[in-house]
């Protein structure tokens, strides 16, 4: 057996009893030639199973703590593979594929159609050919906050989350008004993205309506981060790129590479590199330090009871916890405000945020597949530093024409967009006054099959 390789719970089992054999006969005083050959418990156990020395301590170990606690005479030894998780691909979408599936269903109630579970499937496998079954499909809708509403007449509609829609409004809305008003400052759209060491010439082209993706087929490996800033006006930002090697053993989530410091200290020099005011169009979903600090749900006692006397919220000192909490609660206000966004307002610029989820309303997203293409077609050593310098020279290679393309195209799709969520507004709301104010939700009927078949009956 090779070293360094997880030992499934009944070799460990043989193992411990193998050191144990060996044990009692090296404590055996009436042969003492046979105890002095078996001196070396661990060491002779290990040669036994094949195994290193460590892991023979490592069973041992984990033995003898389970017979301390003293539960059970019987030592149940725990397969490390027995926790591991397996890859959800059917529902564990990428964010291009997602997207995709946002737009299936947003596109049925724009014909005037109500959407359900057999009818997203089959456009998902015209779209993406996608090979999951219509509880996948249901798994997916869920992550993406939909969700199965109840009506009075027992009838199920497919509805969004409230709050992300009127965050989608709420954006639409603002970037529709700039483009009426004939506002002059430039828009700059920014984000950060990841280029992997082993992207290969596998990739696939596809088409999201307006914006050509590309989505590249990578492996394992290690990752670069990306982070840069542009507008359809003048390009990219200058001195704004930053290009850094993830750290060794983080390759899994590259959000986590870049701490809000880290972000915040790039924000401000791009902010100072642009030559005018200017709309900065961000992503909300991460790095959104928020201006002022308010107790965790972890805080203590002490530290809210200091908060409120900072915030001269008057309180009494035999209160419990649970109710300072309270109060905390509703000082806090409704609409957040970002230390970002004071920091671009000081600085002349206005911030937008984009929804969650809603990154193909950002044209540097379709740079980043053209950036990644380009590194897949040319990446033939896999080696990191080739990697770094194919990702600048796709860079360099972005022209302010491609910029103002791409930003042409999003602008589009947004007016569109906007458009579209009155008149869906407007279909919806008849439906929106029948549904059920004690149904918060029926996904758990979703997963019977004759509630399945009901739905999509009554929906069509």
């Amino acid at each position: 057996m090779a070293y360094n390789q997880d030992i499934h719970s009944q070799t460990k089992n043989v193992i411990f009893h193998v050191y144990n054999y060996f044990k009692t006969i090296a404590t055996d005083k009436s042969k003492p030639e046979i105890s002095n050959f078996f001196r070396e418990t661990r060491i002779v156990t290990s040669k036994a199973c094949g195994v290193s020395v460590a892991s023979v301590k490592k069973v041992c170990s984990e033995a003898k703590k389970k017979l301390e606690i003293g539960l059970s005479s019987q030592i149940a030894f725990k397969s490390p593979r027995k926790s591991y998780k397996r890859a959800k691909v059917k529902t564990n979408l990428d964010d291009f594929d997602n997207e995709v599936v946002r737009r299936i269903v947003h596109s049925f109630y724009d014909n005037d159609e109500f959407p359900t579970t057999s009818k997203i499937l089959v456009a998902m496998r015209e779209k993406i050919n996608y090979p999951g079954s219509k509880t996948s499909v249901k798994a997916i809708l869920h992550n993406l906050n939909f969700k199965f509403r109840k009506c009075n007449d027992g009838r199920r509609f497919l509805m969004e989350r409230n709050d992300i829609v009127a965050c989608r409004v709420k954006f639409l809305r603002k970037m529709y008004a700039l483009r009426q008003n004939n506002d002059i400052r430039p828009v700059v759209y920014l984000n950060k993205t990841w280029v992997n060491q082993n992207h290969t010439q596998g990739y696939i082209c596809q088409n999201l309506e307006n914006a050509e993706g590309l989505k590249v087929l990578v492996g394992k490996g290690a990752q670069l981060i990306v982070c840069h800033a542009g507008s359809p006006s003048f390009g990219f930002v200058k001195n704004s790129r930053s290009v850094f090697r993830c750290k060794l053993g983080s390759t899994k989530d590259y959000h986590s590479q870049i701490n809000s410091e880290i972000f915040e200290q790039w924000f401000i020099e791009m902010l100072a590199n642009l030559e005018e005011p200017c709309v900065v169009v961000m992503d909300t979903s991460y790095h959104s330090a928020l201006a002022e600090d308010y107790p965790k749900a972890n805080a203590l006692k002490a530290d809210v009871q200091k908060w409120l006397e900072k915030k001269c919220i008057p309180y009494s000192p035999v209160e419990t916890l649970c109710e300072l909490r309270e109060k905390v609660k509703f000082a806090i206000p409704k609409e957040k405000k970002y230390k970002l966004d004071e920091v671009a307002l000081q600085m002349g610029h206005e911030l937008v945020r984009f929804p969650p989820h809603h990154s193909y309303y950002n044209p540097i997203e379709v740079i980043w597949s053209q950036v990644k293409g380009e590194v897949a077609k040319k990446n033939y050593s896999y080696k990191m530093a080739d990697v770094e310098v194919l990702v600048n020279n796709a860079l360099n290679e972005i022209t302010k024409e491609a910029w103002a393309k791409y930003g042409e195209n999003c602008s589009k799709q947004q007016d569109e967009d906007f458009i579209k969520e009155v008149l869906r507004d407007e279909m919806l709301e008849p439906i929106i006054l029948t549904i059920n104010s004690d149904e918060s939700s029926t996904d758990e009927d979703e997963n019977d099959e004759n509630d399945e078949n009901d739905d999509d009956e009554s929906l069509d």
